[in-house]
C-alpha cells in the first residue's frame, strides 16, 4: 500500500478498528474523543468529505497516514510512515474489498436514493448466491436500490437495505455505503412480544441467520448498521420485558467492544440475560464467513 492509496482509507473506518466511534456526526462532519487522553466533550474533528482530521485540543490535524501514526505512537509501536503504511495495509486487506477502499471516502456520505424496487437484478441475486443468502428470505428484507452520487453524478445498483430514519445501507460485490442518514434498523419477530431480542452489526449476518433458519426469526431483532449506532439501540430494549439478547457480534477487537457495552446495558435492566453467541463463529470474523466457509464458498 502506497501513501496515496492509504489517504483514501476513511478515517472513521481507522477510528472504528481502535474501537472509536462519534460522539455526534451527520452528512458531513463527525466529532470524537480524542483517543490519545482523557477527556469529557469531544474535540477529534473528522470532515468525511475531504477525509482529513483535526484534534481542536492540541491543535493538530491531517490525513489516515498521521491518525496512524498517532495511533501507533500512542500503543507505544513504532511510528514512521512506513509503519503506518504496514498497519493500515494489514487492517484493511484482512476486511475490505480493495475496489472499495480506493472509491469509499469518495462515494460514502454523498448518495441520493433515486429509486427502490423489488429485488429482481441478476448480478445482486448471483451476490446473494456467493455469500449463502437465500434469495427469496433475502427479497423479503431488502430491495434493489438505484443512488446517484451528489457530488460526480456517478449512479450506482446496490442491495439496498432501510433503516428506521429513512436512510439506506447500500452493498454490491463491490461497493459498501450508505443513503443518509444511518441509524439502526428495527424489525418485528413473528411472535407477538417475544421474550427474546437478537442484535447484529450488519444485515448480511442478518440475512445469513435467516437463511439458516430457513423462515423468518419469532424473535424481535435490531441490526446496528454501523457499531456507531449502538447508542441508537438500547432505548429499543429499555422496559420491554425481553428476557435474553442474543449478540452477533464480529470477531473483532471492535465487536468485541461492542459485545462488553451491550452485557453492561443488560445488567441495568430487570431479568434481561446476555447471550453472545460469538463461540458459534468463533474461527471466522463474522456470521457470514462461517456460513459461507461451512458451503465451500467464496466471493
Amino acid at each position: 500500500m502506497n501513501i496515496d492509496e492509504a489517504k483514501r482509507i476513511p478515517l472513521s473506518l481507522i477510528l472504528e478498528k481502535i474501537g472509536m466511534y462519534p460522539v455526534k456526526q451527520n452528512e458531513k462532519d463527525s466529532w470524537y474523543y480524542a483517543f490519545w487522553r482523557n477527556e469529557k466533550t469531544a474535540s477529534l474533528h473528522v470532515n468525511l468529505k475531504t477525509n482529513q482530521w483535526y484534534d481542536f485540543g492540541d491543535g493538530v490535524g491531517g490525513d489516515a497516514v498521521n491518525l496512524a501514526c498517532l495511533h501507533l505512537k500512542n500503543t507505544n509501536e513504532h511510528d514512521t510512515v512506513a509503519d503506518a503504511l504496514r498497519w493500515l495495509s494489514n487492517m484493511t486487506v484482512s476486511n475490505f474489498n480493495q475496489r472499495f477502499i480506493a472509491s469509499a471516502v469518495e462515494n460514502e456520505p454523498y448518495w441520493q436514493l433515486i429509486k427502490s424496487e423489488p429485488l429482481k437484478n441478476i448480478a445482486l441475486l448471483r451476490y446473494l448466491d456467493k455469500r449463502g443468502i437465500d434469495r427469496k428470505l433475502a427479497n423479503e428484507v431488502i430491495t434493489e436500490c438505484y443512488v446517484r452520487n451528489n457530488d460526480n453524478s456517478k449512479k450506482v445498483f446496490a442491495l439496498g437495505f432501510k433503516n428506521e430514519d429513512g436512510g439506506w445501507e447500500l452493498r454490491n460485490a463491490y461497493f459498501k455505503s450508505c443513503v443518509a442518514p444511518k441509524t439502526i434498523t428495527f424489525i418485528r419477530g413473528k411472535d407477538h412480544k417475544p421474550r427474546n431480542i437478537h442484535l447484529f452489526e450488519g444485515f448480511m449476518d442478518f440475512l445469513t441467520v435467516l437463511t439458516i433458519n430457513k423462515g423468518p426469526l419469532k424473535d424481535d431483532t435490531i441490526i446496528l448498521n454501523s457499531l456507531s449506532c449502538l447508542s441508537a439501540a438500547t432505548p429499543y430494549m429499555q422496559n420491554y420485558g425481553y428476557r435474553a439478547a442474543y449478540t452477533w457480534m464480529d470477531n473483532d477487537k471492535a465487536g468485541r467492544k461492542a459485545t462488553i457495552q451491550l452485557a453492561e446495558f443488560c445488567k441495568t435492566e430487570a431479568d434481561l440475560l446476555h447471550k453472545p453467541l460469538n463461540e458459534v463463529y468463533a474461527s471466522h470474523k463474522d456470521v457470514n464467513a462461517w456460513h459461507m466457509s461451512n458451503l465451500n464458498l467464496s466471493i
